[in-house]
């Protein structure tokens, strides 16, 4: 029987590594450890799909190691030791360890030592967070790496590899994938390269030639992927216009509408998408209006990227009500966009003097640090002193907007302050 394409396609060498650039891009920490052959034991976390097996592969491949494959929760000890064998007799073996967060303490004693001497290079695969639930004599041996959500492009291009190659691939085959397919396909599987190649795979050997063709329409990606595309044009423009609402109805304290936005995006499985807009959102529209709402916009992304789809859709919805009846405000935002827009304008000048820092030999000739005044030590906490620059020392940024309780609090401050230095001038 013959292997997934997304199998057949591993990479054999780091070059071939589809993403994570970070890790196995030129001059980066991975790709310097194949090239100076100075190895060491890692521990690589991740959403499922995401290269982490890849890139055990390719770094065997690249290295002419034997290369083997083990799950921490279902094989035993007994498997440890063929492993531990076969490093004995040809010198090292890189074993892929999946799901190393179950490994029981009588596999993780008897791997140690092989460790430590350097015999058996363990890259260990995990979809948890390996500060939390691996166990710290583990973690001390290794180095822990994070293996990001492929992006569109990055699925993209692994799908046409796969399409070209006649050795592992699909190359022999006479496929057409419409542009509208390959989107799709590229975009509906949320970063996971395993499932978008092998419901390729399944795409092409299901589909029946016409024409000397095999013509993989967005439909047909549909059902092998089972997720609905938002819509059929062409450029995806519908795509981003619904991201684009569905921002836009929270912004507008709209909740039914945002729903109904969120909603069109859970069936297109686009996970990622409204994580990433949820966290700009809460930020960019809520913020000081209702900062705790903020923060719990956050946890419940971190909820939904842990639980996946379907039960992503519980804290997704719960963040939506919340923001989307939280006040408003962009107070600190456009404060930001002030000061920058003056820093671009040239308005910038140098720190005062008695902000510099002091805490180097010399320091008190240049007169760097001399006369600041320490706030905690005057009363409230605050003392008249200078801290803009003497070119823009009398700008003023930050507009509070009196949109809920905490941000009156905070213009109450403010213009207690204001208020301060006035008496002081």
């Amino acid at each position: 029987m013959q292997k997934p394409l997304a199998y057949r396609m591993r990479p054999r060498n780091t070059a071939e590594v589809v993403g994570q650039t970070h890790l196995v891009g030129e001059g980066k920490i991975i790709r310097r450890m194949v090239e100076a052959r100075m190895l060491s034991s890692m521990i690589l976390y991740g959403p499922p799909g995401t290269g982490k097996t890849s890139i055990a592969s390719a770094i065997a491949g690249s290295t002419n190691y034997a290369f083997r494959m083990l799950n921490a929760a279902t094989d035993t000890k007994k498997d440890l030791q063929i492993v531990a064998e076969e490093a004995k007799m040809s010198g090292t073996v890189i074993l892929l360890l999946d799901e190393i967060h179950r490994l029981d303490k009588t596999k993780q004693d008897f791997l140690l030592p092989h460790l430590e001497s350097g015999r058996i290079i363990m890259i260990g695969a995990t979809t948890e967070n390996p500060y939390i639930t691996i166990n710290p004599a583990i973690r001390s041996r290794t180095q822990i790496f994070e293996v990001k959500p492929l992006n569109e492009d990055d699925i993209k291009t692994a799908i046409e590899a796969a399409l070209k190659d006649k050795e592992r691939g699909l190359g022999d085959y006479p496929v057409e994938i419409t542009p509208e397919a390959l989107q799709h396909l590229s975009r509906a599987t949320n970063g996971d390269l395993r499932s978008a190649l092998n419901g390729l795979e399944l795409a092409v050997r299901s589909t029946k030639e016409t024409k000397n063709k095999i013509v993989i329409t967005l439909a047909i990606i549909e059902e092998c992927v089972q997720r609905k595309a938002l819509t059929h044009d062409k450029n995806g423009d519908a795509h981003y216009d619904v991201i684009s609402a569905f921002q836009k109805s929270i912004r507008g304290s709209d909740v039914d509408a945002a729903l109904h936005y969120l909603g069109r995006l859970v069936v297109a499985g686009d996970l990622p998408i409204i994580c990433r807009r949820l966290m700009v959102v809460a930020y960019e529209d809520i913020g000081l209006g209702n900062p705790a709402a903020a923060a719990r916009a956050v946890t419940a992304v971190q909820a939904a990227e842990k639980l996946g789809f379907p039960e992503a859709i519980m804290p997704l919805s719960t963040a939506i009500v919340d923001l989307c009846l939280s006040p408003k405000s962009n107070s600190a935002n456009a404060a930001l966009g002030k000061a920058i827009a003056d820093i671009e304008a040239g308005l910038a000048g140098e720190v005062p003097d008695h902000l510099r820092d002091s805490h180097y030999s010399g320091a008190k000739e240049l007169k760097r640090g001399i006369g600041y005044q320490y706030p905690h030590a005057f009363e409230n906490a605050w003392v008249d002193q200078q801290y803009l620059p003497d070119k823009i020392k009398n700008a003023h940024y930050y507009k509070p907007i009196d949109t809920g309780k905490y941000e009156q609090a905070l213009h109450q401050q403010y213009n207690k302050i204001q208020r301060m230095k006035e008496k002081n001038s």
